[in-house]
C-alpha cells in the first residue's frame, strides 16, 4: 500500500495565492522523482475544538488559515529515495525567496495506509 507524508501549515490569509503558487512549482517535482499524488487543501470547515484542534496544532493566529496537505507515494522507499531528489533538485531554489508560511510551526509525519477506498 502507499505511503503517504501528511502537512499542516498555517499560511496567512492573504498569502494564499503565494502559497498556491509556491505549492503548484513543488508537485510536478515531486512527482517528477517519484510522488504519485500532491494534495494541497485550503481550511474551509476547520472549528475549534475543546482541547486540541488543526489551528492549535499549528499555533495559528488571528489572520492565518490552515493547509491540510498530503503527497502520496508508492512505498516508504519511493518516499525516502523521491525526498532526497526533491531536496537536491536546484529547481526548488527557484521557487519564492521567501516562503509564505512559518515553517517553524509546520506540523508533519510521514505514515503508512491502514485503509484506503479510493482508487487510482
Amino acid at each position: 500500500m502507499s505511503y503517504i507524508d501528511g502537512f499542516i501549515i498555517p499560511v496567512p490569509q492573504d498569502k494564499r495565492d503565494a502559497y498556491r503558487a509556491m505549492a503548484a512549482m513543488a508537485a510536478p517535482i515531486f512527482i517528477e522523482h517519484g510522488a504519485t499524488r500532491v494534495v494541497e487543501c485550503w481550511g474551509d470547515d476547520v472549528p475549534d475544538g475543546k482541547v486540541t484542534d488543526f489551528r492549535r496544532a499549528v499555533q495559528a493566529q488571528s489572520g492565518e488559515n490552515v493547509i491540510f496537505s498530503w503527497i502520496v507515494w508508492p512505498s516508504k522507499a519511493a518516499r525516502d529515495a523521491g525526498n532526497a531528489k526533491v531536496m537536491a533538485d536546484p529547481r526548488l531554489k527557484d521557487g519564492p525567496q521567501e516562503m509564505p508560511f512559518d515553517g517553524k510551526r509546520l506540523v508533519f509525519g510521514g505514515f503508512t495506509t491502514l485503509l484506503d477506498t479510493g482508487s487510482d
